[in-house]
């Protein structure tokens, strides 16, 4: 069975030469801007005012900065300084953060410790709830003291 995908899907059709549809169009309102002001300002104002917008109008057309047309690459940097910015900080409870501070300075060896089924969940719940959830056990079993084997 053959099945047939697209490819090029990213890829604008050519619609005048090499131009595509939307170059064509920057192209177009270019030279109606530059027409009006060649009919309606004095030569030396318009090679002034023409230059840069001719420059402007060509980037806009055919510039594409990090892959993407110079228009949607403005209006996005725009929308990044006027949006507000959102920074979310996740905060660990304390108790938890000083277990694992006090388990991680006990380099001793641990001797036999019996881990039963139920502690195992119990951990397994705390991990899952990010330490929000809390078991008197399972603090105790954190906090132990374990003994030196030598």
């Amino acid at each position: 069975m053959l099945i047939n995908v697209p490819q090029y899907i990213d890829v604008e059709d050519k619609i005048a030469g090499p131009l595509t549809a939307k170059q064509l169009g920057w192209i177009i309102g270019l030279g109606i801007i530059l027409l009006v002001l060649w009919n309606m300002v004095p030569a030396p104002v318009f090679f002034i005012l023409g230059i840069p917008l001719t420059i402007l109008f060509v980037a806009l057309a055919f510039y594409r900065p990090y892959g993407q047309p110079l228009g949607s690459f403005v209006i996005f940097g725009i929308m990044y300084f006027f949006r507000p910015k959102v920074y979310i900080w996740k905060r660990t409870p304390e108790r938890i953060v000083n277990a694992v501070v006090k388990t991680q300075t006990a380099t001793a060896v641990v001797a036999d410790k019996h881990i039963s089924s139920q502690s195992l969940r119990d951990l397994a719940q705390l991990l899952d709830s990010e330490g929000m959830t809390s078991n008197t056990e399972l603090e105790k079993m954190l906090k132990q003291v374990p003994t030196k084997k030598y």
